[in-house]
């Protein structure tokens, strides 16, 4: 039996550790252009010399991000420690991208509301959920039915960023709207199973443990995709939830509309949930645990942005009379 070629081995290792298929996707990716800058040369005639040249190459020549270069090292030491078994020792002479330090923007809340009043519909609800939750854009979109409770009023963010859960919570101005917005969808899941559809995507392989659990009503995204779709591999029609773009290009028209002049996305609704909180007088171990960070430095960068001018200090011009011509 002839054995796998490299990159398919990459993809089934990956795939029996359930990581996600974004990250399956960049491993690949930088994995395929290490192997193409050494000329295609096999990884296990290379180590940790041509490592090194390709992460300088990245750093020097292409000017990537830190946060890219590392992800670029986690490609190839997955390669090598997982997939090829072998360790290709201590890395040495790397030139690393800088990291620079930056604040996140952060709006105050008249316009958050201005910026969510500008947008309508599932877009709206969506946007809605990312401020007042504090989710990530895709913690919002892969929500289940069966990951909000109405009553216990909190949310259940499943396989978040990390590979983690988290509880955080329901905020009460979104309940009607939510129950309104599952009744439709509770429908067109109705209407899906009677013109033979209504399955949708399980992980973890739970679709072959439980083969009927794909079209149960609780197992549904919160927010389904308009039209069914062939989902990766998968030969059946099937609902995805709501496409990340479908958000993005909602948010970035009513912040046209909304005449803001900063650079805004649906991620910046978590870093306003994250400092309004602590304006409001929350612990900010509270606030990590909601927001699912590992170390609590990550959080303390919007303790940060709560020193406005100059760390909350007042200038000595703003307490001189203004009798200045």
């Amino acid at each position: 039996m002839q054995k796998p070629r490299l990159l398919d081995q990459v993809r089934s290792v990956i795939r029996a550790r359930h990581y996600s298929r974004r990250t399956e996707s960049a491993y690949v990716t930088w994995i395929r252009q290490f192997i193409l800058y050494h000329d295609k040369r096999h990884p296990v005639e290379m180590g940790a010399d041509e490592v090194g040249r390709f992460l300088s190459y990245l750093a020097t020549e292409r000017d990537v991000a830190a946060s890219t270069q590392n992800q670029a090292l986690n490609a190839i030491l997955f390669l090598y420690r997982e997939v090829l078994k072998t360790d290709m020792g201590i890395l040495e002479n790397v030139v690393r991208a800088k990291k620079p330090k930056r604040l996140p923007v952060v709006l105050n809340r008249p316009d958050v509301l201005k910026i969510l009043n500008g947008m309508d519909g599932t877009p709206r609800l969506v946007a809605s959920l990312l401020y007042g939750a504090g989710l990530r854009l895709l913690d919002g979109l892969r929500l289940r039915v069966q990951d909000i409770d109405f009553d216990g009023g909190e949310l259940l963010i499943r396989h978040g960023k990390g590979g983690q859960d988290r509880r955080t919570m329901l905020p009460e101005a979104l309940v009607p709207q939510l129950q309104h917005h599952l009744d439709h969808v509770r429908q067109q899941h109705i209407n899906d199973l009677a013109e033979g559809y209504g399955s949708v995507f399980l992980p973890h392989a739970l679709e072959r443990k439980y083969p009927k659990s794909n079209r149960q009503w609780q197992w549904q995204f919160v927010f389904p995709s308009a039209r069914r779709s062939q989902f990766e591999d998968c030969v059946e029609w099937r609902r995805h939830h709501l496409h990340e773009s479908a958000i993005q290009k909602a948010v970035k028209l009513a912040v046209r509309k909304a005449g803001i002049n900063k650079k805004i996305g649906p991620h910046t609704f978590r870093h306003c949930f994250a400092t309004h909180l602590l304006e409001d007088g929350y612990d900010i171990r509270t606030v990590q645990e909601l927001l699912g960070h590992k170390d609590i430095k990550t959080t303390m960068i919007y303790a940060h942005v709560l020193n406005k001018g100059g760390k909350g200090v007042r200038s000595p011009l703003d307490a001189v009379p203004p009798t200045l011509e």
